[in-house]
């Protein structure tokens, strides 16, 4: 049947299963949309406030569903304003088609208006992009970017697609997802996707090896990254953990792959882990990483760290092997799949006085507790207590995203979302709402700091407009507490640029908006104004006032090593 590069683009959706689009419309994207409107019927489209937070409410519901997220906007500035979100999403490997539109091919090169060559700027960003010229090669490319972002390591994938493309008619032959790569020219780009961007399969010497190291270990170790997460490797990193019986840290992205109440949780290793955690890593004769890239935030020393320790490193990514840490051994494969093969080989081992040595040191920072006062694990603890256990917890980027890793305690993976590789601040809302949009029967809360929640609070409106019943919790210390946080301990107590000592009052923003909030000072105000945000089922923004040099313990300062503590 003979359709326009439109109808196409709303067709081919259709086939990948996608019901929900993020976006910001605008001239050269506006036939796109025409098109939208006639399938209103079967794919939601929800209108951000901003650009940036649309990209990031299509990476939040990627991030906690597992499927793609897509989002849409139109050329010059509405493509440039997702280039953070693209980057965020590429760092953390978070499965995103960014579909923009540009001027006409005739406009092309001629510093026409809006126009911007975005797969350019977009290419170091982006696992592919493509800019689509005729619409006979839509449909496919549209195919192809969803296997290529789904495929072996997920990423964002973008597509730019010229005006007089999605103006132009054209023969559209409906092909269902799984009959993609069998099917023509089609099974080839898609044979040359899965070539490019499979997920290899582990050898299983490599595996048998790992299995013979484990069994000469007595101080083994776990690391768990951001790989076991997008893998939904729960189950099997649990029953491998159990089978080596060994103490498992975690980095930023690994939150909720391992129950943070686990008896072999240490928490969070790195900057800001946890003593058990880093006293482990330095101490272990074996150290197993699992979808770990041993970033400068984990490994801050490379030459150093767990240098008493056989350094085993299993990643999807070839690349990543060796890239930052030198290792004794590794295994190319998705985690969920080798550790299912090492579940299979593994016999039970037991490391009690190992396990004994880790644990007697602190798996998470004590603070004094004081009624007049809230400190952050008050803040986190009666947040666990009263919210949904299975709640879904997006942060922002600061000192309340260290707080919240080390003191909320995940279940699963997809529950915890931060932007961990890019540390992008201004995450966190949008990324809520789109979690609340693909998971509507569970709670989501958004743990920002006054600083973050400053840069894309404009997103409130996409909240209350969709009844998106977000509960936003704001730690403000009236500053840019973690760099503030640096000045202190390393710049002698400068102070420059960091002091919020401004506008808004966060509660009449909420109100301005539609929604509601409350300011708290008290553990006894929190509990009320929680118990209200439940209640009222809408957005809500809770302004929890905290002490201006609060701070995130430990401490190690970048480049030294891992239990060079600046503070505890």
């Amino acid at each position: 049947m003979k359709m326009t590069g439109a109808q196409i683009v709303m067709e081919c959706l259709l086939e990948q299963g996608v019901d929900t689009i993020f976006g910001y419309p605008g001239g050269t994207i506006l036939n796109i949309y025409d098109a939208l409107y006639k399938y209103s019927d079967k794919i939601k489209h929800i209108l951000t406030s901003h650009e940036q937070g649309a990209s990031h409410a299509a990476d939040g519901y990627a991030r906690s569903t597992g499927k793609v997220g897509v989002c849409f906007a139109t050329s010059g500035p509405g493509a440039t304003n997702l280039t953070t979100g693209i980057a965020t999403a590429y760092m953390d490997s978070s499965p995103v088609v960014f579909i923009t539109c540009n001027v006409g091919e005739s406009l092309i090169g001629k510093d026409s208006f809006q126009e911007v060559d975005i797969t350019g700027i977009t290419m170091p960003i982006t696992k592919s992009n493509f800019i689509v010229r005729d619409v006979d090669k839509l449909a496919d490319t549209i195919r192809e970017a969803f296997a290529i972002a789904r495929s072996g390591r997920p990423g964002p994938v973008l597509l730019d697609i010229l005006k007089n493309v999605t103006a132009a008619e054209t023969e559209y032959e409906p092909l269902p997802r799984e009959q993609h790569y069998s099917s023509g020219r089609l099974a080839q780009l898609m044979k040359r996707a899965s070539e490019d961007f499979r997920t290899p399969k582990p050898n299983e010497e490599d595996v048998d090896k790992l299995v013979q190291m484990i069994y000469a270990s007595e101080k083994p170790m776990i690391i768990c990254g951001g790989g076991v997460v997008r893998s939904r490797a729960d189950k099997e990193l649990n029953e491998f953990a159990e089978k080596v019986d060994a103490p498992v840290a975690i980095t930023v992205m690994g939150g909720g792959a391992l129950p943070g109440r686990s008896p072999l949780a240490t928490g969070m290793i790195g900057m800001h882990g946890s003593q058990a955690s880093n006293m482990a890593a330095d101490g272990c004769d074996l150290l197993i990483a699992l979808g770990c890239r041993f970033s400068d935030r984990v490994a801050l020393d490379p030459e150093t760290f767990a240098n008493n320790a056989q350094i085993v490193q299993v990643d999807i990514d070839r690349s990543e092997i060796n890239k930052n840490v030198p290792t004794d051994h590794h295994i190319i494969g998705d985690a969920k799949v080798v550790l299912k093969m090492l579940n299979e080989k593994l016999a039970q081992q037991h490391h009690a006085e190992w396990k004994d040595y880790v644990f007697s040191f602190a798996t998470e920072t004590e603070y004094d507790e004081n009624k007049d006062k809230l400190t952050p694990k008050q803040v986190l603890r009666t947040i666990a207590e009263m919210m949904p256990q299975d709640t879904i917890v997006s942060t922002d980027v600061g000192q309340h995203q260290m707080w919240a890793i080390q003191h909320f305690h995940f279940d699963y993976s997809g529950q915890l979302l931060t932007s961990g590789g890019f540390g992008t601040m201004g995450f966190g809302l949008g990324a809520a709402i789109g979690a609340k949009v693909g998971n509507p029967d569970k709670a989501v809360i958004h743990i920002t700091g006054d600083g973050s929640f400053r840069m894309n609070c404009n997103e409130l409106a996409t909240e209350e407009h969709y009844d998106a019943p977000v509960i936003t919790f704001v730690f403000n210390n009236g500053t840019l507490g973690m760099v503030r946080q640096w000045q202190s301990l390393i710049y002698d107590h400068r102070y420059a640029a960091t002091t919020l000592d401004r506008g808004p009052d966060f509660v009449k923003l909420a109100e301005a908006y539609g929604l509601k909030g409350a300011h708290v000072s008290t553990e006894e105000e929190l509990r009320t104004a929680i118990q209200e945000a439940l209640d009222s089922g809408r957005g809500y923004v809770v302004d929890c006032i905290i002490d201006l040099d609060e701070m995130v313990r430990p401490m190690v300062e970048g480049g030294k090593q891992i239990t060079d503590f600046l503070v505890k």
